[in-house]
């Protein structure tokens, strides 16, 4: 694994997610229609080309390359979960302006603030079955892990048993809410769809 982040780690990580969630869009798409607009796919892949449009033009900077990077995927998405991913960028993004690289033990940090400016934004709380509760689930994860060789699968697994946890409770944000008991036994699609992230990236 690379020692850290940089705007060229940040380009491959753009075409490795632009190419796995062409072959998710269905699946999400079909998910969201269960419990919302069923957009999220076309969102996710749509908002994925356009940062991949821009990663060539991207600066050293790695935090202004994860800025611009935000910048592009909502200027394309303007659903709440793409407006939630672009903040959690956006957050980490500021955090590490002005740097050319970041090691990977910064990550717990650097995700919690992005989920505390997620938060602020979505007005949720943990345990409302959103993807608010994919991102803490990661982030308790990879407090506990020493090597970052281990964070991309302890992220992974937690998120699977956050699913698993959630599956059988009903949805307390968003259109899924209106679903109320109708949303139980179904997973969020926003959490699914953090997964799928996550699968992109190795």
């Amino acid at each position: 694994m690379v020692e850290a982040l940089t705007t060229e780690v940040v380009r491959e990580a753009i075409r490795r997610l632009a190419a796995h969630m062409e072959s998710c869009a269905e699946e999400l798409s079909a998910l969201d229609a269960a419990l919302g607009d069923g957009d999220l796919g076309v969102t996710l892949v749509r908002g994925l080309r356009s940062v991949a449009g821009q990663a060539d033009r991207l600066p050293p900077d790695v935090g202004a390359a994860l800025l611009q990077c935000a910048k592009a995927f909502v200027s394309i998405s303007g659903s709440t979960f793409g407006t939630l991913l672009a903040t959690g960028l956006m957050s980490v993004g500021k955090a590490l302006q002005g740097r050319a690289e970041a090691v990977w033990q910064e990550t717990p940090d650097l995700l919690a603030g992005a989920l505390e400016a997620m938060q602020r934004r979505g007005k949720a709380a943990l345990g409302d079955k959103t993807v608010l509760d994919a991102v803490a689930a990661t982030l308790d994860a990879l407090r506990g892990v020493a090597s970052a060789e281990a964070m991309l699968p302890a992220a992974r697994q937690a998120t699977e048993a956050a699913l698993a946890r959630l599956h059988s409770q009903p949805a307390r944000q968003g259109r899924a809410r209106m679903f109320g008991e109708r949303s139980t036994g179904k997973d969020d699609p926003g959490m699914v769809a953090w997964l799928r992230l996550l699968e992109g990236l190795g």
